[in-house]
């Protein structure tokens, strides 16, 4: 439990931190978005399922205009109250549809199961969904829905699915 409290700390040290980068910002177009998530850890396993917190961070100074949409990397962190722990980097898609966006994304990452489920290997590859509203002064909420799987790497592939609550916001 002290590992949970001491990231939750250092990730409120993270977006904290970066309103002290007001003036800078201001000068210059956002650019930078950051997602705070909470949701349930692989729902649907009842053995195992587990309240989950993250947060992800886009630069959106590095997205590209490509064939298959607007693309941009990402990167992010999450932890479950288990004390599993997730930390990734990848790529996502942005979709507009009036008010509404879909994201689709794919990250590679180092999985450590904690207290928490054993997905069988230190490798895990997480495919997601989110779809969300613009909302006010560049921000955005919405819901998201991932996979993690070891692409059978290891000896055991179990999983997991997971559901998300997103706030984004744009610095």
């Amino acid at each position: 439990m002290n590992f949970l409290r001491l990231t939750l700390i250092n990730i409120l040290f993270l977006v904290l931190g970066s309103a002290s980068f007001a003036e800078e910002i201001k000068l210059n177009k956002k650019n930078t978005e950051f997602n705070l998530y909470t949701g349930m850890f692989d729902f649907s396993d009842t053995g195992k399922k587990s309240t989950l917190i993250g947060f992800q961070h886009q630069n959106e100074n590095l997205n590209r205009n490509t064939f298959l949409g607007n693309l941009s990397p990402i990167t992010g962190a999450l932890i479950t109250a288990d004390n599993a722990t997730y930390f990734y980097t990848g790529v996502q898609a942005n979709y507009k549809i009036g008010n509404l966006n879909l994201t689709p994304s794919f990250t590679p990452g180092l999985y450590n199961e904690g207290d928490g489920k054993d997905l069988g290997h230190i490798l895990e590859f997480k495919s997601e969904i989110q779809l969300s509203l613009e909302l006010p002064k560049e921000s955005q909420f919405g819901f998201s829905y991932n996979h993690l799987s070891n692409a059978s790497l290891g000896e055991k592939n179990p999983g997991a699915n997971s559901y998300m609550f997103n706030f984004l916001k744009k610095f």
